[in-house]
């Protein structure tokens, strides 16, 4: 099954319950064909109302969850999936994430595939992959037993994390790069750099850090509970940078990660 992920999404992280409905709903009627969730994020029903009030085909819609790192054993990881299909109720889920690693390897990552494969064969889940794995717990999923159906990696990269080692390891064993916190927690509004390139191609700093991710052949996922800041974000697949432009962006690189609790993988 080839799996072609929207280029830009929506993200749910932190956007409460009540509003997003009307934040997935406005950004289908705007353009948006990809959106994403997960069971963490206690908004899998509001996501699943948002795209059935859309009034977009459900067929032309890419849904994505994720199973937290406590459920990953089989028996666990196929009850959350069989959860998320029932909130979400949209029929099945077009791609499932693995949310973090299992810590220590607790649970073996072949069991939680061969779950991830139940869940499939259940038609709970289209496609499945994985989230915030280091490039040698990528390599290890990739050569165990179903490896090869991993579709994306979502890892954090913004301007002041380019993440280039993972991106590039990532893409080089032949999955897709997906970018969560892709403006550096909103610091990407206020860089003077970026400003200074925005302000060039008469554009906002949001769109040319979006269209640096894009540049770089990574899925996106954007933020915004409004249809107006949604607009703008969708228009940044209209800007092409320059290479001087992406160079100045690529310099801003600290390695600052913002996403790193306890339970993470060692970077």
């Amino acid at each position: 099954m080839v799996a072609t992920i929207p280029s830009f999404g929506l993200g749910t992280f932190r956007v409460d319950a009540d509003k997003t409905v009307n934040a997935v709903k406005s950004a289908l009627q705007i353009g948006y064909r990809h959106i994403d969730t997960a069971q963490f994020y206690n908004n899998e029903a509001a996501v699943g109302q948002g795209v059935r009030d859309s009034g977009i085909p459900r067929e032309d819609v890419w849904v994505t969850t994720k199973v937290w790192w406590e459920r990953l054993a089989r028996d666990k990881l196929v009850a959350s999936l069989k959860e998320s299909h029932a909130l979400l109720d949209i029929g099945t889920i077009d791609l499932a994430l693995v949310h973090w690693p299992s810590p220590n390897s607790a649970v073996p990552i072949a069991e939680t595939l061969a779950a991830m494969q139940e869940a499939q064969q259940l038609g709970l889940i289209r496609h499945y992959g994985v989230s915030n794995f280091t490039a040698p717990l990528l390599e290890e999923a990739l050569n165990a037993p179903g490896g090869g159906e991993i579709v994306t990696n979502q890892i954090e990269v913004s301007p002041f994390l380019a993440n280039r080692a993972l991106v590039e390891a990532t893409q080089r064993l032949g999955v897709k790069v997906t970018a969560y916190m892709p403006l550096g927690e909103g610091r990407a509004h206020n860089d003077p750099t970026i400003k200074a390139i925005a302000a060039k191609h008469g554009a906002t700093p949001a769109q040319v850090t979006f269209a640096w991710l894009l540049s770089r052949d990574i899925v996106v996922l954007s933020a915004s509970t409004n249809a107006e800041h949604q607009q703008i974000n969708w228009d940044a697949q209209k800007l092409k940078l320059e290479a001087d432009d992406i160079a100045k962006i690529d310099a801003l690189d600290e390695g600052k990660r913002n996403a790193n609790p306890p339970f993470a993988p060692k970077w």
